[in-house]
């Protein structure tokens, strides 16, 4: 598991596997139980605390990282990797972070 990694995750209610991008940096994912990340869903409101993923980006259909619903959640269901994004992507993401959490 790696910071930037768009793996799969089944969150408990309702029980549903989705895409979730890894937001935790590398040198603590070792150490940790859980891991920060932001989920992906097909719902696309173009707002910009949303980064716009597709097949450029190793997805099968056009998707949002939403980063309004950041989380923390347990290692243990982070389950099996779909793609890496890049790191121009991973800008992009950092910047859609400062405006959904409102950091000047």
């Amino acid at each position: 598991m790696q910071h930037g990694e768009i793996r799969w995750y089944k969150f408990q209610a309702p029980e549903k596997k989705q895409p979730v991008l890894i937001l935790t940096r590398d040198s603590i994912l070792d150490y940790l139980g859980e891991v920060t990340v932001a989920p992906i869903t097909s719902t696309i409101r173009d707002i910009p605390s949303e980064v716009f993923l597709s097949a450029e980006d190793g997805m099968k259909k056009d998707c949002v990282v939403n980063l309004d619903h950041i989380q923390t959640v347990s290692k243990m269901k982070i389950g099996k990797r779909l793609t890496s994004l890049s790191r121009h992507k991973m800008k992009s993401v950092c910047e859609a972070i400062r405006f959904a959490l409102d950091i000047v």
